[in-house]
């Protein structure tokens, strides 16, 4: 049961959303830059790096809808994404992707919690600045959209049939789309 009166049928994110629409445009405005928009590391890494931070925080909706969508972009598909949240260091992933999920989960810990031996890792392995910053503000922002979610007490739909729909729309359309077809929310 949320905290407030939230409406019906919109599980996580969603729900808070469509209750705020103000809030949701900038909410999925950084999601669409961070997640989608230009950058080095594919849109499949990126969605990998927001499932394993929501999976650290325990936040079932932003894991399941998080790995939905990396799923839907990585070679691999799900078999990658099980790995990576089960054991990064074993996982059939690059060895720079596995330093960025390191300085990721630093973040998820807390912002003082990432070392400098951890991004001298990530840039040795091949990692740019803008990647690093970008694993940053990723695992910073899921920390953020997590405890939105969690925050409000918002539910969560089990299986992952529940997230093939809207991963659909956000593989192909993005999150400004999906919220323009959810009445101001996508999943996060």
């Amino acid at each position: 049961m949320p905290h407030i009166a939230l409406s019906e049928g919109l599980p996580g994110i969603l729900g808070p959303m469509h209750f705020r629409p103000e809030t949701a445009g900038p909410l999925n405005d950084l999601a669409e830059v961070l997640l989608r928009g230009p950058s080095s590391l594919s849109r499949g890494e990126r969605e990998l790096i927001a499932s394993f931070v929501s999976s650290r925080n325990d936040c079932n909706f932003c894991c399941a809808s998080h790995s939905a969508f990396a799923a839907n972009q990585l070679e691999g598909g799900y078999a990658v994404v099980d790995a990576v949240k089960r054991d990064p260091d074993s996982a059939p992933i690059s060895p720079k992707l596995r330093a960025l999920l390191a300085v990721a989960g630093q973040v998820q810990k807390g912002g003082r919690s990432v070392t400098p031996a951890a991004v001298e890792a990530a840039r040795r392995l091949g990692a740019t600045d803008v990647e690093i910053h970008d694993t940053v503000l990723i695992a910073a922002a899921f920390c953020m959209y997590n405890r939105y979610v969690d925050g409000l007490a918002t539910w969560a739909p089990e299986g992952r049939d529940a997230y093939e729909t809207v991963a659909d729309v956000i593989v192909n359309h993005g999150y400004r789309a999906a919220a323009a077809g959810a009445g101001g929310g996508a999943g996060k």
